[in-house]
């Protein structure tokens, strides 16, 4: 399979393509990470969304995509300018709620509903955090990580950091894993009671 097979892409994902080629954004989404977020969440009308890691915003343009009208998403991204670009695209959306702040702070502090789906892309929420975003995930809401195969872009041992968080979301006796050696490395979890 290739990306050309992939026919349904939000209408905004290739001006935002554009947009990172223009800046030099080197760490875009996988187009099927992005097919896969779409699917999950219009598996969840009604829902209250996460992604941690907004980065220049190829995710959550699908993740919008799959939403319904009385569906809210929250992106919290540490970079500025970045969740500039982003609101440029979906700033408008009244769904959507753009957020620049540490992720680790943000996490630690958030009040708010449980999540339907959590999409971590970034070091809170994955590899730190976890225990703290994990019990913020209602019973049947899903976990979704990626980059979970060797990337060109990863720090020397980043492997060992990759191994312990599989390793600990495997023996957690709230979750239902599946781990998928497709895309980037994806693991889904969902959460029981």
């Amino acid at each position: 399979m290739n990306d050309t097979n992939i026919t349904d892409k939000p209408k905004v994902h290739t001006k935002i393509e554009k947009k990172a080629k223009e800046i030099g954004f080197t760490m875009p989404s996988d187009l099927y990470i992005g097919t896969l977020l779409k699917t999950l969440i219009t598996s969840k009308p009604n829902s209250n969304l996460l992604e941690l890691g907004t980065g220049i915003g190829l995710s959550l343009s699908w993740m919008i995509d799959g939403m319904d009208e009385n569906s809210k998403l929250t992106s919290v991204d540490n970079d500025k300018n970045l969740t500039a670009i982003a609101k440029e695209f979906f700033g408008e959306d009244k769904r959507v709620q753009l957020i620049c702040a540490d992720g680790s702070d943000w996490i630690k502090n958030y009040e708010g509903e449980l999540f339907d789906l959590v999409f971590a892309d970034a070091w809170p929420g994955k590899y730190s955090e976890l225990d703290e975003i994990l019990a913020l995930i209602r019973v049947g809401g899903f976990y979704v990580i990626d980059d979970m195969q060797a990337q060109p872009n990863w720090p020397l041992g980043h492997q060992e950091n990759v191994d312990g968080l599989v390793d600990y979301l495997e023996n957690r006796k709230d979750l239902s894993l599946t781990k998928m050696n497709w895309s980037t490395g994806i693991i889904i979890a969902t959460k029981r009671a």
